[in-house]
């Protein structure tokens, strides 16, 4: 696996002295920029790929919600995921910067461990996006003649291939498997396991989630617990229904990215796959069931 690139952008040398020290011993490869204008530079270079863009949103000349924009604008570079660092956090600042692109925030000050906990989620994001990508190119005619089929699955790694191959029958499947993972995955860690959000970013934070997750799957009481996806199609879009054995929670705070949730290492999966990914998202009942539909192109 190849070296993750993290371009670092601060006006302070100061600032980029603080987050290198922090950094350093994760086995990441450090670019540094001093500005706007020198971190689109970097970016535009044809032999330059970064995994990650830790942005200052206050610089002279081009600042970070700027090249933010420039960024999420260039369809080579959109897919960088950007944490951005602020001094002032105040909730207007945080949807601007949320409608731009940035999911990630950190607030100036911060301890080490924010810093490398907000950078393994997003990095831990980057990858299972690449890897659902990749199964998907491998998947994309298998369902194309699939009218109505029902799934049922227990696990992380089920929930993950089951929305590469599920979004295959869409017209535009690197976008909808994205949301799509996003609620099998719910419906297994939030659903049938009951991992709550307060608790999957202490997991998260600590490195632990994925062994708490094995944990659970293997408690009796979990084991023959199922999400089920049903797959439908009408004329005009496909629908897809997911519904898990949990005691459901309260969905209704999480169809937006809320400003105090956007420092946190999870919890923005609902809002992007409602914002990104489908046409309609609904969740009935007490959010144990949810219907997603994607219309269909005209062809």
């Amino acid at each position: 696996m190849s070296q993750i690139r993290i371009l670092v952008v601060d006006d302070e040398p100061f600032n980029l002295d603080i987050i290198s020290e922090y950094l350093e011993g994760a086995g990441y490869l450090l670019q540094m920029a001093e500005s706007g204008e020198e971190a689109w530079t970097y970016l535009r270079r044809g032999d330059s790929r970064f995994d990650l863009v830790v942005l200052d949103r206050m610089m002279p000349g081009i600042d970070g919600l700027e090249l933010l924009r420039w960024l999420k604008a260039d369809r080579r570079l959109a897919d960088i995921p950007v944490i951005m660092q602020t001094a002032a956090a105040s909730p207007e600042q945080v949807r601007e910067g949320l409608a731009a692109g940035a999911y990630y925030y950190l607030t100036k000050p911060f301890e080490p461990e924010s810093l490398q906990s907000i950078v393994r989620a997003a990095l831990d994001d980057l990858h299972q996006r690449r890897a659902l990508a990749e199964r998907l190119a491998a998947q994309r005619h298998a369902l194309q003649t699939l009218q109505h089929g029902v799934f049922a699955f227990r696990t992380m790694e089920e929930a993950h291939g089951l929305a590469a191959l599920a979004a295959s029958i869409c017209d535009e499947p690197d976008v909808v498997v994205l949301g799509l993972s996003e609620l099998l995955v719910n419906g297994v860690e939030h659903g049938n396991l009951a991992i709550c959000f307060d608790e999957k970013s202490r997991l998260r934070e600590a490195g632990e989630w994925e062994a708490e997750v094995k944990r659970r799957l293997a408690l009796p009481e979990n084991q023959s617990k199922y999400v089920r996806l049903t797959v439908a199609s009408d004329p005009l879009a496909w629908v897809f229904s997911i519904e898990d054995e949990g005691g459901g929670f309260v969905w209704q705070d999480f169809l937006e990215l809320a400003p105090e949730r956007a420092f946190a290492p999870n919890g923005r999966g609902i809002a992007l796959a409602r914002q990104l990914a489908f046409d309609e998202l609904e969740y009935q009942g007490n959010g144990n069931c949810v219907r997603a539909t994607v219309r269909k192109r005209r062809h």
